[in-house]
């Protein structure tokens, strides 16, 4: 089946048979058993215990509390579609010894997809919709990115922080020429194991306490922002003037999710106003869930006032005479869509208890 994407491509997902299922999951048991003892700290993406919050945590605060004046947005061009198999199953082999095991992880990337009853086989790439794929597709990462990285950051002239979720990867510089000189040496690096940075996503940008300052006096106007795991961070400061990452929802995806929300009340039109209650309240606990982090209570306002506006329409449009009065209409509300808050603590507080006190990102 095919999912979607933001910028109108899709993306293939596989559908494995039950028993490689059950295989794969036990396979992923014995696996994270060995690689969670390699994986690097600044590695959050698909690891049991770390969630995508993890790495916003670690973005703002390493920002925040070191001295980074440049941020690269890496964007990796089609990852899992583009993993070399033989590679792959030589990085696995530095740490599983069991040739059965690794016989199995040859036979689930050679599996292929089968569509329209025709079978198709996969040179490249990992098996999405497999419980294998996202430890195959990290252990992959891993050896290709994060061990380089960390050796590379020892050698530069400033501070270096680096956080990546999955394919997503910031990494933030003191210094200009620290940046530029990671991301040629990165391109070349997966040059070597068949993958791409995306020309047009992947961009560097000048951000962090002294941003805005100093691109005034050049005439330039604000900070760019860069988007990391559905937030947009920018800089700004607190009510005291002090210097801090604010994080709020990415419009885009807000934009998305109202069209989403308008056109499934339009198919529940119909529905008791209780069960197009119920539905609507765990939309918008979900919502909070992901995106009520400090300094973003004003957009979740707007989602819940825009929420309240399509369901007082689509309550109108069930009759051409209509008995929904605001009175009404607000006591609905006041029922079924909750009161936005802040569910997540700031992410210095967090990340300190999680790390107990050892450095976010390293």
């Amino acid at each position: 089946m095919y999912i979607p994407k933001a910028d109108g491509r899709q993306r293939p997902i596989g559908i494995p048979t039950l028993e490689d299922k059950i295989v794969q999951r036990a396979t992923v048991e014995v696996f994270n058993a060995i690689s969670e003892q390699d994986f690097r700290g600044f590695s959050y993406g698909c690891r049991p215990g770390r969630s995508p919050h993890d790495a916003l945590d670690a973005v703002t605060v390493g920002i925040e509390k070191r001295n980074i004046n440049w941020v690269l947005d890496v964007d990796i061009r089609g990852f899992f579609d583009a993993i070399d198999h033989a590679w792959l199953v030589k990085f696995v082999e530095h740490r599983i010894g069991d040739r059965r095991v690794v016989r199995h992880l040859w036979r689930w990337l050679k599996a292929g997809v089968l569509e329209d009853g025709q079978w198709r086989g996969q040179e490249e790439g990992t098996p999405q919709g497999g419980s294998i794929s996202p430890l195959a597709a990290n252990i992959y990462r891993h050896d290709v990115l994060d061990l380089w990285a960390e050796r590379w950051r020892r050698d530069a002239r400033g501070d270096v922080i680096i956080v990546r979720f999955a394919d997503d990867v910031i990494v933030g510089f003191e210094h200009r020429d620290d940046a530029e000189r990671f991301w040629a040496e990165l391109r070349e690096r997966f040059q070597q194991f068949h993958l791409e940075l995306h020309p047009e996503k992947t961009r560097l940008i000048e951000f962090g306490r002294f941003a805005a300052e100093r691109r005034q006096r050049r005439g330039q106007g604000r900070p760019e922002t860069f988007d990391f795991l559905g937030f947009t961070h920018i800089s700004s400061q607190t009510r005291t003037g002090k210097f801090t990452v604010r994080r709020k929802t990415i419009a885009k995806r807000l934009r998305k999710k109202r069209q989403d929300i308008k056109a499934a009340l339009r198919e529940r039109r119909h529905w008791p106003i209780p069960q197009q209650g119920a539905w609507l309240r765990s939309v918008l606990l979900g919502h909070y869930r992901s995106y009520a982090v400090p300094r973003n209570g004003s957009l979740l306002k707007v989602c819940r006032e825009v929420i309240m506006r399509y369901w007082g329409r689509t309550i109108r449009r069930r009759s051409q005479r209509h008995r929904l009065t605001w009175q009404r209409m607000y006591a609905l509300v006041e029922r079924w869509l909750p009161k936005p808050h802040i569910l997540h603590p700031y992410p210095a507080q967090r990340l300190y208890v999680t790390t107990r006190g050892r450095s976010p990102v390293r």
